[in-house]
């Protein structure tokens, strides 16, 4: 079921920052106590493979997020101690070493469970132990959710693991969303900051605007 329009889920969870801080965030009062807008981006696992790729893609354009009044926060499963060491590892062997924005530790999968991005499936039933059993790795997919200043989520995301995002997508996104909320036009398909928009007249006809 998408969550497009609703609110962000209100619940709290570990974190951990650059400096090895223990963290308790919460994504919705993130975005409506600081009038920002949030960009929440779930990984698989530390220690991976396409997962630092896209860890360090986010902090290069961290500067971009926060022109756009963004806050960038990345999370998994892993504990705040294997973030912690994983910050600690140089990029050039496969560390996340120069990040800067938190990481959110879902070890309980509290969080992922309600956003349903996990890679498990019920399975079957034990009867001499009665005990469920699960089918999956019980890690998230690469999810993202995009959350304006009230909470609400207006875009999410969702990537099967193997497949690593486009980061500037995201980008174009918030320019879109932004777009819309100033200015109460809509944005075609490929718009970017700086092209033509579109509005509506009285009978529902679409034309473009210029653009100045």
């Amino acid at each position: 079921m998408s969550l497009v329009g609703k609110k962000f889920p209100n619940i709290t969870v570990d974190a951990i920052s650059e400096m090895g801080d223990n963290l308790k965030i919460n994504v919705f009062e993130e975005a409506v106590n600081n009038n920002k807008k949030v960009l929440l981006f779930w990984y698989p696992k530390d220690f991976t493979f396409v997962c630092p790729t896209e860890l360090h893609a986010f902090q290069a354009a961290l500067g971009e997020f926060e022109k756009r009044n963004t806050i960038v926060i990345g999370a998994s499963c892993d504990t705040n101690e294997v973030h912690f060491a994983w910050l600690n590892t140089p990029k050039a062997n496969g560390g996340i070493e120069g990040v800067t924005y938190p990481l959110i530790a879902d070890t309980n999968r509290n969080l992922s469970s309600i956003l349903g991005i996990l890679d498990v499936e019920t399975a079957g039933y034990n009867e001499e132990t009665d005990s469920v059993l699960l089918e999956g790795s019980n890690v998230t997919y690469r999810a993202t959710y995009l959350i304006d200043e009230t909470g609400k989520i207006f875009h999410e995301s969702v990537n099967d693991m193997p497949l690593g995002r486009n980061v500037n997508e995201y980008i174009r996104l918030i320019d879109a969303y932004t777009h819309v909320q100033t200015k109460g036009e809509v944005c075609p398909a490929n718009w970017e900051e700086g092209k033509e928009a579109m509005t509506a007249d009285r009978n529902g006809v679409a034309s473009y605007l210029s653009v100045n």
